[in-house]
């Protein structure tokens, strides 16, 4: 009889290191997740299983694909980090946040780009320095992706507190 073949264990704070700290502020739009193509590491299939997926209302396909983006800095209590998933017709940046021990606090799409085939949705998020972080999104028609419709825009704050979760602002 054949051994079954063991995959190592894969460890919260290795995950970690797929998502380097970077000063704040920063500001994460349509393009920014190119850079972090670049510079960062992709996330291996059994990270992505592990630590991303339990947080995604969406099933992953075959044609999905997350890339780590950054690690929030000074965060003393939590880890806080954001990562960018593409799939057919949404593009997204997910603030998630997670004890020392690697369980989960928080987690919010915080930017992105989003069609239904009839209305196409970009968001752009900015996270300051003190974690307050302000979103902008703007809708236009799908076939007229130039032309936002500034009377559809809606601007949200949200606070990222001392022990990792996300509050609103109104």
């Amino acid at each position: 009889m054949q051994q079954p073949i063991r995959q190592p264990k894969i460890s919260f704070s290795h995950f970690l290191k797929k998502f380097p700290e970077i000063p704040l502020p920063v500001t994460l739009g349509e393009e920014a997740h190119h850079a972090f193509s670049q510079r960062n590491e992709p996330l291996p299939l059994p990270m992505i299983e592990r630590f991303i997926e339990p947080l995604e209302e969406k099933e992953r396909d075959e044609f999905t694909e997350f890339i780590p983006c950054f690690r929030v800095p000074k965060t003393d209590d939590f880890h806080a980090i954001v990562y960018w998933r593409a799939m057919l017709m949404s593009y997204e940046y997910t603030l998630a946040t997670f004890s020392k021990k690697g369980e989960l606090i928080d987690h919010r799409v915080i930017a992105g780009t989003f069609s239904d085939g009839q209305l196409l949705v970009n968001s752009v998020a900015t996270i300051d320095d003190d974690w307050m972080i302000y979103i902008v999104s703007g809708q236009s028609k799908a076939d007229k992706a130039s032309s936002i419709d500034p009377t559809a825009s809606t601007a949200t704050t949200f606070e990222l507190l001392p022990e990792g979760n996300m509050v609103e602002h109104l």
